[in-house]
């Protein structure tokens, strides 16, 4: 039974001298360096790739996790980006039910506030007509008003209806990463590159960090893709000074369900600068999100969120439910992730960037950026045909699904809880059925309001390169997130797991879980833990 890459094996073997020699490198582990892998290894190359931290540990562990086209792109005119992503977005919802799943969106219309009933009407047509699929209508008040309580009526005129996806992105990063591996890629978490190596002024491999001897490895290949999204500059800089990534940061609180369960999106304008706001399910909890702000800090540290994007996302809130109003002591966690969006010119609107992806292509390194979540896959593509005169002949294939396809069924692989079933095969593949055998039936138990299990954690630190307490409470799983205080009441049941599949002991314990909550404390709570 394959899990993720035997980490200290690999190294241990290019220490030896042993698999050196790749065609492609790939450096970063977010959704863009995953959809580069999965597609190199469908076209039979030999495939390695390089993360500095954990997998997804940047912006693709902290997007609104919504798999869709845009509204607002295609409001701006920018059809082909549109169409892309819905057609994308279908792709997803067919492959991989159970990961990235439907919900409803219910955009809300006030009396003399744009966009308008006909606005939203024409734009959700061309929407719908891009899906291959009439999706959209309209909602009035008392349907409205039963879906989310207490949403303020004045000058309430309804909603417009319409249908895009939700995923948990982090998982979906883990999901392609797996069925690479299983296809003979190689990835590798904490191993970082120190540098490029250069034959001639052109880019021939790259220079990794081998803690355990504090020296380095020397890897070769023709195509080194730089797939490091907000990072990507820093990168590209050692072959071409300019300057192309304008880091936006957009931030999310979270509260618990009880304080306002909603089974639905509901999206509107913000009071203060008109942008679009969303408050929705995730993972047994309601979320508020997003900010869309220039992050000038250190891109090294985990992005934060501030207090005054607090304020914003709260005021937000409070001005559609007043009945309901949240205070800062309602905030369950948060998170802040750093978009890597094309364009440095700061004195622009950050919401009126594009979001579209480039490729740029210096002295043998192949560099791609920005571009969405859901596009992920167009934007491997593009990256391979800007290397593709650097590589060997790809070999012929058939079959373009991003995500293998499970052997099992959902009513087969869970009897008795089919949408469990379904949500494991979505997120695990193949893998679901050994994650279901080898657990047990107390272990399958659902963790508080969230759907995950002591089960997937077992998986996660068996199977899925956990080096860390914090990549298994914030990107394996999302306890850390969902649960009070950062699941602090998991700690006994995961120093169990801890102890008895890895080689930790009482020590290497506690200094995992002090790391932990300094990082949740930090970069998931609110601003100074207050």
């Amino acid at each position: 039974m394959k899990g993720f890459t035997n980490r200290d094996q690999l190294l241990s073997e290019m220490r030896n001298g042993q698999n050196l020699d790749w065609d492609i490198i790939i450096i970063g582990g977010g959704i863009t360096g995953a959809g580069v892998l999965r597609e190199a290894r469908r076209r039979g190359y030999r495939a390695l790739l390089l993360e500095q931290q954990d997998f997804s540990w940047g912006t693709s562990s902290r997007s609104s996790k919504m798999v869709h086209g845009g509204l607002r792109y295609l409001a701006a005119g920018d059809l082909k980006l549109t169409k892309e992503s819905v057609q994308e977005r279908q792709r997803l919802l067919n492959e991989a039910p159970g990961l990235v799943d439907p919900i409803s969106f219910y955009f809300t219309f006030r009396k003399g506030k744009f966009p308008g009933r006909i606005a939203m009407k024409v734009i959700l047509t061309i929407y719908d007509f891009f899906a291959g699929a009439q999706d959209n209508r309209y909602c009035n008040n008392n349907e409205l008003l039963q879906r989310f309580k207490g949403l303020d009526e004045h000058k309430l005129q309804g909603a417009s209806c319409y249908t895009d996806a939700m995923v948990d992105d982090s998982r979906l990063v883990l999901r392609v990463l797996q069925d690479s591996i299983d296809d003979g890629g190689y990835a590798l978490n904490y191993t970082k590159v120190e540098d490029l190596l250069l034959t001639d002024g052109k880019v021939s491999g790259v220079t990794v960090e081998d803690r355990v001897n504090s020296a380095s490895i020397n890897l070769t290949a023709p195509v080194v893709i730089n797939a490091t999204g907000a990072w990507a500059d820093r990168l590209r800089n050692v072959v071409n000074s300019e300057k192309r990534i304008r880091p936006l940061r957009g931030s999310h609180v979270v509260i618990s369900k009880s304080l306002y369960p909603v089974t639905d999106v509901m999206t509107f304008l913000h009071v203060d600068d008109k942008r679009g706001v969303f408050v929705y399910p995730w993972e047994g909890t309601t979320v508020i999100g997003t900010t869309d702000l220039d992050h000038d800090d250190d891109l090294d540290l985990e992005a934060s969120i501030s207090e005054q994007e607090v304020d914003y996302l709260l005021k937000a809130f409070n001005s559609q439910f007043p009945d309901n109003e949240l205070k800062h002591s309602d905030v369950l966690s948060t998170w802040a992730g750093v978009r890597p969006v094309i364009g440095a010119e700061k004195s622009k609107d950050p919401s009126k960037e594009r979001r579209d992806h480039a490729v740029w292509s210096d002295n043998g390194l192949i560099t791609v950026s920005g571009g969405k979540l859901t596009t992920f896959r167009l934007i491997a593509l593009d990256a391979l045909a800007a290397a593709k005169d650097n590589l060997p002949t790809a070999k012929e294939f058939v079959d373009d699904r991003v995500f293998s396809t499970p052997k099992i069924s959902a009513q087969s692989l869970s009897p008795a809880n089919h949408s469990w079933g379904q949500r494991l095969l979505g997120r695990y593949g193949e893998k679901a059925f050994d994650l279901a055998n080898d657990s047990s039936l107390e272990d399958q138990q659902n963790l508080g309001d969230t759907e995950f299990s002591l089960a997937e954690c077992r998986w996660a630190v068996q199977h899925e390169a956990v080096e860390h307490l914090d990549d298994l409470l914030l990107r394996r799983t999302r306890l850390g997130m969902c649960l009070p205080n950062g699941g602090i009441t998991l700690y006994p049941a995961l120093k169990d797991i801890f102890l008895s599949n890895r080689s930790w002991d009482d020590e290497r314990w506690q200094k995992e879980v002090n790391r932990y909550e300094k990082i949740w404390k930090n970069h998931y709570s609110l601003p100074n833990n207050s």
